[in-house]
């Protein structure tokens, strides 16, 4: 069955370790059936949650920016894949303005499990990360957060990450095509709903 998939590349360079990754994740999604489309977030600007309530409950966000244009995007998704750099031990903060922004379409829910306020519609999710340092710590906050915020208290149903690690010192340009990663990424994207 195809599946609509929705990347969201929430930072990195052009060529970049990250654009690398995604592209052979997309691949691979691709060649397995599925409709796929990338959003990246360094050309469409979404700004941190202001925290001012207008929004509860499915209105549009006050701000003028491009997550009012997402939201039917981020709706149609079948899986949403969260796709970014490591930047000082979790993501970035253009990924993390744009999660804190599904505030809008936070659906009012009388008896809310686990501690949640509110639901959220269910997808799919992935995480992608790229980092130059591959400790055994490396990726542990980023991962926290996912777990926490997207998958324990959105309530996404996680299929997998790919922590991709190692990737060389970010003063000497992307290295990633020295690691299996890049293979990684392109059977984690084609194997992400199996036949």
């Amino acid at each position: 069955m195809v599946k609509s998939i929705l990347v969201v590349q929430g930072g990195g360079r052009a060529h970049g370790n990250t654009a690398q990754l995604v592209e052979r994740f997309c691949a691979g999604a691709r060649d397995a059936g599925h409709e796929v489309e990338v959003v990246s977030l360094i050309k469409n600007e979404v700004r941190g949650c202001l925290g001012c309530n207008a929004c509860r409950f499915e209105k549009p966000c006050i701000q003028k920016d491009a997550f009012n244009d997402l939201v039917p995007k981020i709706r149609a998704a079948d899986l949403i894949v969260f796709a970014a750099p490591l930047y000082f031990w979790t993501i970035p903060a253009r990924l993390k303005a744009f999660i804190e922004r599904f505030y809008c379409i936070a659906q009012r829910d009388p008896n809310p499990p686990y501690g949640r306020y509110e639901k959220y519609p269910v997808h799919d999710s992935a995480l992608l990360m790229t980092a130059a340092d591959d400790n055994f710590w490396t990726f542990e906050l980023a991962v926290a957060y996912y777990r926490q915020a997207i998958v324990n208290y959105i309530g996404f149903n996680d299929r997998g990450m790919l922590l991709a690690g190692g990737c060389g010192s970010t003063n000497d340009g992307p290295q990633i095509d020295k690691t299996d990663h890049l293979e990684k990424a392109y059977e984690f994207g084609k194997g992400i709903y199996p036949l």
